[in-house]
């Protein structure tokens, strides 16, 4: 079965493997947008500046999906990163780096703020994560604030897709949620991270989509 992309970001022969073992391209052929949420992880003045074209790009698709998730009475969440182990950090990433990101992210900082082209609304959620996921327990209260919310299905965008986007994805995975990720709302980091994780999300984890997709499944 040969079916147009998913996604720019998936190959084709991935896409007629999973038509052929389910039947379909996508694992979620539909979304209830009031019990949606649309997760934007980690779109910070700080990050935002290490890859100021590509983020510009996706933000602009994170605000054409906000607007219409909201429309139909879904939610948007922001989540920011605060960074509090340099010890931990800086074994994995060196002493240096680690700095940087647990500076940037104390309140107040550009780490800790979002993005001025966010189109952000008083209804929207803003959480901090102390981790790589905005769901992991312990770390983030955003899976509460959502289940109080009866959110179902999450949609997720933001920077970078291979790390902090991905975990965050997986992690909703687990916790029970129908997870979409977002291609061209999601930037990551070179060396084909950005597909590979898109990919493998794709084949095993939940479903991915462009923005246009997007819309056309929760428009009201």
């Amino acid at each position: 079965m040969v079916v147009s992309h998913p996604s720019w970001e998936i190959p084709q022969e991935l896409v007629d493997r999973m038509c052929r073992s389910r039947g379909r391209p996508h694992a979620y052929e539909a979304v209830d947008p009031s019990q949606t949420a649309l997760v934007v992880v980690d779109v910070d003045t700080a990050s935002a500046a290490r890859q100021p074209e590509l983020v510009a790009d996706a933000v602009e698709n994170i605000n054409r999906l906000g607007d219409a998730l909201r429309l139909g009475g879904g939610a948007v969440a922001y989540v920011l990163s605060t960074i509090g182990d340099p010890n931990g950090l800086g074994l994995r990433l060196g002493t240096d780096v680690a700095k940087v990101y647990v500076a940037e992210t104390q309140p107040g900082e550009p780490g800790a703020v979002l993005y001025n082209g966010l189109s952000v609304h008083a209804s929207d959620v803003q959480v901090h994560k102390s981790g790589a996921s905005a769901f992991f327990p312990g770390k983030c209260d955003l899976h509460g604030v959502l289940q109080a919310r009866g959110v179902s299905s999450i949609l997720i965008a933001g920077l970078v897709t291979n790390i902090c986007c991905e975990s965050s994805a997986r992690d909703a995975h687990e916790l029970g949620y129908e997870v979409t990720m977002i291609s061209d709302a999601n930037v990551g980091q070179s060396y084909g991270l950005h597909e590979a994780t898109l990919a493998t999300f794709f084949r095993y984890f939940g479903d991915v989509r462009t923005t246009a997709d997007a819309i056309q499944l929760v428009d009201p």
